[in-house]
C-alpha cells in the first residue's frame, strides 16, 4: 500500500510539472509516514550516503569545466571553425548549429545548456538569413541533442555511478553514436534547405591565413575531450581526476591563451557552476533514498522476473524498452527517466546478455529524445521560450528530426558495434 501511494504521488508530481528533486523526495518521504516499517532516520541517512562516492566528483568538476568554457571565449571560436567548415554546404549557418553543438558536446555536458546558449547564439542569426524562426529553433534544439553522448556529458556519468558501469567505457560507446546523428541530421538540413531554398553555398575562396587563424583557436578548444578520454585510457588519472584536469585545462585556456577570463568572470563562472552542480547532485542525493525503497519492497527484482519470463528473447526486450522509454519521454523529465528507471531495466538487460555498456547507451539516446518530445520536453520548452515561437509551430518543424534521432536511435540498438566498437578497441 505504501509503495503504491508513493510511486502514485511520484508520477502525479511529474506530470503537475515539480521539479524531479523535490518530486522524488516528497514520494520517498511519503513511504515512510505512510506505512514503511522503516524509522525516518534511515531516509536521511541515505540521503547522505547517496553522495558518499569518489565518483560523483566529476559531475561538479564537468559541469565547472563547460562553464569555465562559455566564458572564455571558446564557444565564439567554435562557431568560426563550424561556419568555415559549412559555408560551402547549402544552408550553411544551420549545418554549423548541428557542428557546433557536435564540438560543445563534449566541453558542456548539458543538452539544456546547449540548446539555451545556440537558441540565444545562433537563431536570431539565422532568422536574419532567411531562415524561418520554427525550422531555426527545430535544428537548434535537434543538434542539441549530440551533447548527451559525446564525452564527457553529465548524463553519461550519472548513468553509470547509478548502475555501476565503467564511466571510461560510457564515454567511449558515446562517440559513434553522437557523430551518428551530427552526420544524419547535417543530411536532412542540407535536403530541407535545398527543399526551401534556405542560404545556398558560399563560393567565395577561403584564403589560408584565415584557415590558419580559425582552426588553431578552434583546435585548442577541441583538445580537452582527446585530453580527457586520452588520459582515462593511458591510466594518467580516474574519470574524477579527468574532471579536475578539464576545470585546469579550460582556465589555462582562458585565462592565458584566449585572455578572455578575468578574476571577476572567474568568479561568476564558479558560482554558476555552483548552483548547476548543487542542482544535479541533491537530485543524486534524493534518487538514492528512493532506490533504496524500491530494493526494500523488491521491486527490482520483481520486475526483472516479470519481463523475463513474458519476453523471450533479447530483441523483444529492447524493442519494449525503446517503447516504453520513448512514451515515458513525453511526459517525464530525461534526469527522472536516467534515475528511476534505469536501475529497474538494466538488471533485465543483463538476464538477456545485453552489454551494460550498450545499454546504457541506448536507455541515455531514449531519455534524449524525450526532451524534445511534446507535451513536456524540457528542451523544446527551453528552446521555444527562448526564441518566442508556440508549441505547435515548434512540434511541426522538430518532426523530421525526430524521425531521424529515432532511427539512430534503432541503428544503435540493432547493432552493438555502433556502441561498443570503440570501447573494444580502446579497452
Amino acid at each position: 500500500m505504501a509503495v503504491s501511494i508513493a510511486l502514485g504521488a511520484l508520477f502525479l508530481l511529474f506530470l503537475l510539472g515539480t521539479p524531479v528533486a523535490f518530486a522524488l523526495f516528497f514520494s520517498t518521504f511519503l513511504y515512510f509516514i505512510v506505512g514503511a516499517d522503516q524509522p525516518t532516520m534511515l531516509l536521511i541517512q541515505r540521503l547522505a550516503g547517496g553522495l558518499e562516492s569518489v565518483s560523483l566528483l566529476a559531475i561538479p568538476f564537468f559541469i565547472m569545466a563547460g562553464v569555465f568554457m562559455n566564458y572564455s571565449g571558446i564557444t565564439d571560436r567554435l562557431l568560426r571553425l563550424a561556419e568555415l567548415l559549412t559555408r560551402r554546404m547549402h544552408g550553411g549557418l544551420a549545418q554549423a548549429n548541428v557542428l557546433l553543438s557536435t564540438f560543445m558536446g563534449g566541453l558542456s555536458g548539458s543538452n539544456i545548456a546547449d540548446a539555451a546558449m545556440n537558441a540565444k547564439l545562433l537563431v536570431p542569426t539565422m532568422t536574419d538569413k532567411g531562415y524561418t524562426k520554427p525550422f531555426s529553433s527545430a535544428v537548434t534544439a535537434a543538434s542539441s541533442l549530440i551533447t548527451s553522448t559525446i564525452p564527457p556529458g553529465i548524463a553519461l556519468i550519472v548513468y553509470g555511478y547509478v548502475n555501476n558501469v565503467s564511466i571510461g567505457r560510457l564515454f567511449l560507446a558515446g562517440v559513434v553514436p553522437g557523430v551518428l546523428m551530427a552526420i544524419s541530421l547535417m543530411v536532412l538540413v542540407s535536403y530541407l534547405c535545398r527543399r526551401h531554398n534556405y542560404q545556398p553555398p558560399e563560393r567565395k575562396k577561403v584564403t589560408r591565413r584565415e584557415w590558419v587563424s580559425v582552426t588553431r583557436a578552434g583546435i585548442i578548444a577541441l583538445m580537452l575531450p582527446l585530453v580527457v578520454i586520452g588520459g582515462i585510457r593511458v591510466g594518467v588519472f580516474t574519470p574524477t581526476e579527468a574532471g579536475a584536469i578539464a576545470v585546469f585545462y579550460a582556465l589555462i585556456v582562458g585565462v592565458f591563451v584566449y585572455k578572455q577570463m578575468t578574476p571577476k568572470t572567474i568568479a561568476l563562472a564558479t558560482n554558476e557552476s555552483l548552483l548547476a552542480s548543487v542542482n544535479v547532485l541533491f537530485i543524486i542525493a534524493v534518487a538514492s533514498g528512493f532506490a533504496r525503497f524500491l530494493t526494500w519492497e523488491q521491486i527490482p527484482q520483481e520486475i526483472a522476473m516479470l519481463l523475463s519470463s513474458q519476453v523471450g528473447s533479447a530483441i523483444v526486450f529492447l524493442l519494449l524498452a525503446n517503447v516504453l522509454l520513448l512514451v515515458l519521454g513525453m511526459f517525464l523529465e530525461g534526469n527522472a527517466i536516467l534515475i528511476v528507471l534505469s536501475p529497474l531495466l538494466a538488471p533485465v538487460a543483463a538476464q538477456f546478455g545485453i552489454d551494460p555498456v550498450h545499454f546504457g547507451i541506448i536507455f541515455i539516446i531514449n531519455a534524449t529524445i524525450g526532451t524534445i518530445t511534446p507535451p513536456l520536453g524540457t528542451v523544446m520548452f527551453t528552446t521555444c521560450s527562448i526564441t518566442g515561437i508556440d508549441i505547435a509551430s515548434f512540434i511541426r518543424a522538430v518532426m523530421p528530426f525526430w524521425l531521424v534521432m529515432v532511427g539512430v536511435l534503432l541503428l544503435t540498438t540493432f547493432v552493438p558495434f555502433v556502441s561498443l566498437a570503440l570501447p573494444n578497441l580502446v579497452f
